[in-house]
This record gives C-alpha cells, sequence and structure tokens, in this order.
C-alpha cells in the first residue's frame, strides 16, 4: 500500500474550534427522553427523575449544546403544555412519530438536566413554526428568559423556576422544506415567517443568536434556491443556517458508506457559497455561519414502517440503531468533515442523545452502555479543542458509486492551547492498512503521548445490552515521531486519535 502523505504548519490554519461543535440532540422521540435521560424511580435516578448513570456518559461524551424539543416533534409543540405542575400538564398526540406525549418531561426538566451536566451544557431551544408563529415564540422567549414583573415571566416563577433560563440559541422552527413537516411552508412563506419572528425577539433582545431553516439534506430538489430565498428574507436578521445529514450503506453499497462525508463537506461547501452569494447580492459584509444540528449514521430506511406501525403508544422503541464498529468509523469520518470547516461550522449536534439513533443506550430499570460510536465523538470532544490545522492528504484512493474516487485517508489536526496537536484520522481501506507519514513543521512537538485506534477483526462488532464492553479503543503500536516527522499504521476500517507533545 502507498504511504499517506500530509504536512503541519501552525501558519496554515483553518479556524478556532467553537465548544459548541459538539452538541447534541434531545428529541421527544421514542424513548430518548422517556426511560432514557428520564426515568422516576430507576435506582439510579435522582429526586428529579435524571438518571444518574445517563448523566455520567453524557459527561464523558462531552457534549455542549443540546437542541430541544425536535426535530419534526417541535412543529407540533405546545410550550405551554410542558410548563406548570406535572400533575396538571396534559396529554397530547404526537403527529410526527404517532405516539402520544405525557408532558412529564418538559422546559424546566430540560433547563435542570442541562444543569445537571454542568457548565458546559448550552440551551439551544427550537421554536415551533409549523403549527405556530410570532406571538407564541414571543411568549415563550418572555417566560423563559424575562427576570420578572410580566405575566409570563412571573409565572415561570410561580412555576418553580424563580430565575429566568437565559437561552441564548434558538432555532426557528425544524426542516420547514420538508413534506414529511406539519405546517411545511414554500422557501418564500417561511422566509417571511421567520424573518418576521427574528426581528421580533430581538425587539425583546437585541443579543438573541438564531438559527435559520436550510434544507434537510443536499438531495431535497430545492437545495440551494431553499437556502438563497430564505436567507434574502432574513439575511440581516439572523446567526446561522441549519444543515441537516444523515448517512447509511443504501443498497449494501459500503464503499461508499465508508466515504459519506466526501458528501458531507461538499454540502458545507455548497451551503457556504449560497450564503456568501446572498451576502455579496446584499452588498453586506455579514458572514452567516452554519450550525450542522442534525448529523448522524442513521438506517433511515427502516423507519417509515416501524413509524406507520404505531398506534400512539408512549415512549416506543423506535430507530434504536445498534451502531457496528464499520458505523463509528464513519461517524468519527463525519466529526473530521466538520472540523476541517471549523471556519464556518459553529455548532453541531450529533442526534440524538441517549436511545435514539445515539451513543448511548438505556435498559428500562436496567443498565447504560456506550455504542461504538460514543468513542469518536467523546474523543473528538475532549482533545478536537482549539485552533484547527490545514490538512491537504496525499493519499491512495478508491472508486465509489455515489462520490466518485475518494481518498483511503480522511485526516484534520488540531493545536490546543498549550501547543500540543492532536491529529483525527480514518483508514477507509476495508482490507489494507494504511501507512502513514506526516511532516511537522515549526510545531516543536518531540514525543507521541498516545495512539489510540478503533477497530476490531469483525467490522460488524457491536456493544449491545448483553455486551456492554464488546467494542472498545486500544492502543496502536510502533508509532514514532523523529526529526520532525511522524510515522504510523492505520489499521484496516480504523478511527484513529494520535497525540503529540
Amino acid at each position: 500500500m502507498r504511504t499517506a502523505r500530509f504536512t503541519l504548519d501552525p501558519a496554515f490554519t483553518v479556524g478556532t474550534v467553537d465548544p459548541r461543535l459538539f452538541g447534541s440532540f434531545v428529541e421527544h422521540l421514542g424513548r430518548c427522553v422517556y426511560t432514557g435521560v428520564f426515568e422516576p424511580g430507576h435506582p439510579t435516578a435522582d429526586a428529579d427523575g435524571i438518571r444518574g448513570d445517563v448523566l455520567d456518559l453524557v459527561r464523558e461524551l462531552g457534549v455542549t449544546a443540546v437542541r430541544y424539543p425536535g426535530g419534526n416533534f417541535v412543529s407540533g409543540y405546545r410550550w405551554e403544555d410542558s410548563v406548570g405542575p406535572v400533575e396538571e400538564r396534559p396529554r397530547r398526540l404526537d403527529l410526527a412519530w404517532r405516539s402520544t406525549e405525557t408532558n412529564r418531561f418538559g422546559l424546566s426538566e430540560y433547563l435542570s438536566f442541562l444543569r445537571k451536566i454542568g457548565p458546559q451544557a448550552e440551551p439551544m431551544m427550537a421554536l415551533n413554526l409549523g403549527t405556530r408563529g410570532v406571538a407564541e415564540a414571543l411568549q415563550l422567549q418572555e417566560y423563559a428568559n424575562h427576570p420578572g414583573g410580566t405575566a409570563l415571566s412571573d409565572l415561570r416563577a410561580e412555576h418553580g423556576d424563580k430565575d429566568p433560563f437565559g437561552i441564548r440559541l434558538w432555532c426557528l422552527g425544524n426542516e420547514m422544506d420538508g413534506p414529511w413537516q406539519t405546517g411545511h411552508k414554500t422557501a418564500a412563506e417561511y422566509g417571511r415567517t421567520a424573518a418576521e419572528t427574528a426581528r421580533a425577539m430581538r425587539q425583546i433582545d437585541p443579543g438573541v443568536q438564531l438559527v435559520a431553516c436550510g434544507s434537510s439534506g443536499r438531495s431535497m430538489p430545492t437545495f440551494a434556491e431553499w437556502e438563497a430565498t430564505v436567507l434574502q428574507e432574513t439575511y440581516d436578521l439572523v446567526d446561522y443556517i441549519s444543515l441537516h445529514a444523515y448517512y447509511e450503506p443504501l443498497d449494501g453499497d459500503v464503499d461508499s458508506f465508508l466515504a459519506s462525508a466526501v458528501d458531507m463537506e461538499t454540502f458545507i461547501e455548497d451551503v457556504v457559497a449560497t450564503c456568501d452569494h446572498v451576502g455579496a447580492r446584499l452588498k453586506s459584509r455579514k458572514k452567516i455561519n452554519l450550525s450542522f444540528d442534525e448529523w448522524n449514521v442513521w438506517y433511515m430506511s427502516r423507519t417509515e414502517e416501524q413509524v406507520s406501525a404505531l398506534d400512539w403508544p408512549e415512549a416506543p422503541r423506535l430507530l434504536e440503531d445498534n451502531y457496528s464498529v464499520m458505523d463509528a468509523v464513519v461517524l468519527g469520518s463525519l466529526l473530521i468533515a466538520l472540523l476541517r470547516h471549523a471556519d464556518r461550522v459553529t455548532v453541531a449536534c450529533l442526534a440524538q442523545l441517549v436511545n435514539v439513533i445515539a451513543p448511548i443506550m438505556t435498559e428500562p430499570g436496567g443498565p447504560a452502555w456506550r455504542q461504538t460510536t460514543f468513542f469518536p465523538f467523546a474523543q473528538a470532544s475532549r482533545y478536537g479543542r482549539g485552533e484547527v490545522l490545514d490538512v491537504r492528504v496525499d493519499s491512495p484512493t478508491y472508486e465509489t458509486k455515489r462520490y466518485g474516487e475518494a481518498d483511503l485517508l480522511h485526516a484534520t489536526a488540531v493545536r490546543g492551547e498549550d501547543g500540543t496537536v492532536t491529529l483525527f484520522a480514518v483508514n477507509r481501506s476495508r482490507t489494507g492498512s494504511l501507512p502513514l507519514e506526516v511532516a511537522l513543521n515549526g510545531l516543536g512537538l518531540t514525543s507521541v503521548v498516545e495512539h489510540s485506534v478503533l477497530a476490531d477483526d469483525d467490522p460488524d462488532a457491536r456493544n449491545t445490552l448483553a455486551e456492554p464492553e464488546r467494542v472498545a479503543p486500544h492502543a496502536a503500536e510502533g508509532t514514532t515521531l523523529d526529526g520532525g516527522r511522524l510515522s504510523a499504521v492505520l489499521e484496516p476500517l480504523s478511527w484513529n486519535v494520535i497525540r503529540l507533545a
């Protein structure tokens, strides 16, 4: 196998990683909330019903911004159902997932959960612009954020939350381009509604940070035209536009699946180009950043049949994908794609956090455990903080049906404030090891602290309730740093973290 190579130099950087890049997503879908995050009576649950074993894993995962309460769920969400005495909260039909929502876990419980995670966990609140609009958005903003002395802020205090929630980051609806979305709109209709909502919210608080809905995926027929139309209405009123992408091996095409990040990077670059085109047309010096607030590996082709069979149950088992080593390697590659565009992707949310296409799984009344995908995210969140260095790989390639020629090596590097450098690298080859050489210029690095690898002789190996620790990262051997040159061998189908000091 030909050696893959690249050079690192502190003079050539992409941008600084925003902590929000390591966000996640809690939606009222399946068992993400009920018997996931929230299970009163569980042996580890606290007085508020939050599972302690899940909290420990969430902290270990290193999530930051947590988007809530949806997702498709939000387009039928009545925020006032989720506040006040739990016994008085109404039960509602959730059209998005053909389930019954009890509202036992609501707005106050969500904010309490974030506080228990720690100060790094920031609320990212989605607004219902599907079945509701400007008035309801303003009511929620007043209830959540106003200090006191008004009907809704005083109501919050009556409900037990004297201090305002301080929610800064708000999503103006969810996937409004999708015909599946309750209250689906055209780009012109949504752009007008989003602009009106943003303008009114800024009258209350000019400092709010707002995310406009972009396309639900790059394959949408209105992609790019949607973004251009929405931003024409909202450019000076919002801070971000959203991107959503999920990947699976369609028709058994594993080679293309392993190259999913090729599509993700193209998606990001196309949206940046569209944003900047609108900015140029408006003669604006402002740059719109990207909020990749839904991304993951998701075996979506199984979902429609699951949902259509439901008859309004509470917290059904939905979208509980069990992830393999191969899935984890693809997820790691998607993380690399986000880091490689840290100059413009400044918010990202892994969808979702617990049970639903999630890195953490639970059993009601039983244990919680890490899926294979837990490890790349936790390592990237821990070591991927700082300045992203520009990585241009010279790599062997292979051919894919969906994306054409793709590099076997996918990599990035992050330099921390202390001068240490962490390389994140994926070998997409299913059959062969990949030799890697990295030239290190002007970085003052002298030692390999660690080379951690996630790989397995069985690429279908998984962590399950029966074998919760079947898969975990292990130490690689033979990685050296000598005379400013790093040498390593990347195992077949592997996610690698190489830390240098």
